[in-house]
């Protein structure tokens, strides 16, 4: 089974209405890193049917407008819609399948069985079709968090989480305080998506930011997240693709400082420890600044 070939970091990963051509045409003149056709809630019941035949020509070919990487959610594996996406959706062209409300690991595996039958079919080799799962949609879905790193997974890219539909299956009259926070049910589940996918060594997504008006309030919300340690975040808007690469791209101040940390490791040869403006590093610290630089290195041309 191959691997996921998604292997370039992700900052912005645009949502588009898999059935709106002027849409999507629109969303492949950002700088999204990743765009994601939605054949799930934002394509209605009527319409399924099409969106698919859409979204089966389109990634017929590769879209020369776009550089970045295609992925598309698909409806849920219990709503007997899943195989049908797949089947329309897998060619070479396709980055990546969004797999909505996952319960487990389990439905990774099944989507993942669905995927190499689907591959090999097509005569596709060492396809690396990833799948990213939003795993905090049901209220049982969170309790299967600390299984994930125990499954072999191989096309598992990451994971992500999301509280609107959480909110619903809860029966919450909200998701938010009344200072406008995560109320405390979905700031746990937040925590445990971050350290599910650091477990199974794969990406952490942050959910939407729903006010598009509110660039600055992205930005922030987006910075914390980078710094708590998710790689990328959901846009729902053209408007909020620039907010987010630029909070998910190291700072120049981070970049040097990362290389000042290499450099001196390499300088001490063997040493596990060194001094940097008066503060002891270590191996963690030597880690994290290849990460940084990592990060500025896929993007910085």
């Amino acid at each position: 089974m191959p691997a996921s070939r998604t292997t370039k970091p992700i900052r912005s990963i645009l949502f588009v209405p898999a059935d709106s051509p002027r849409k999507i045409e629109k969303a492949f003149g950002t700088e999204a890193d990743a765009i994601v056709l939605d054949l799930e809630d934002s394509v209605m019941p009527s319409r399924k049917s099409e969106a698919r035949q859409q979204l089966a020509e389109l990634l017929s070919h590769s879209p020369q407008a776009y550089g970045g990487q295609l992925w598309v959610r698909i409806n849920p594996l219990p709503s007997g819609m899943a195989l049908e996406d797949l089947c329309a959706v897998v060619t070479p062209h396709l980055a990546g399948v969004l797999l909505p409300k996952c319960t487990g690991p389990w439905d990774v595996r099944t989507a993942s069985d669905y995927l190499d039958a689907l591959t090999t079919k097509a005569g596709m080799t060492d396809d690396g079709i990833g799948i990213m799962a939003v795993v905090t949609e049901t209220a049982a879905a969170p309790f299967a968090l600390g299984e994930y790193h125990k499954y072999d997974l191989p096309r598992l890219w990451g994971l992500t989480w999301g509280a609107e539909d959480l909110s619903s299956a809860i029966g919450a009259a909200t998701n938010k305080t009344p200072q406008g926070e995560w109320a405390l049910t979905y700031r746990m589940v937040r925590s445990q998506c971050l350290l599910a996918a650091k477990a199974c060594g794969v990406n952490a997504i942050e959910t939407l930011y729903v006010d598009f008006r509110d660039p600055e309030g992205l930005y922030g919300s987006s910075l914390e997240a980078r710094r708590e340690g998710f790689t990328g975040r959901f846009a729902i808007h053209p408007a909020q693709v620039a907010p987010i690469n630029e909070a998910f791209m190291p700072a120049e101040a981070e970049v040097d400082r990362a290389r000042r940390i290499i450099a001196a490791f390499d300088e001490a040869g063997d040493a596990g420890t060194i001094a940097i403006d008066g503060e002891m590093l270590d191996i963690p610290h030597l880690n994290q600044a290849r990460h940084v630089l990592k990060i500025h290195e896929a993007f910085a041309a």
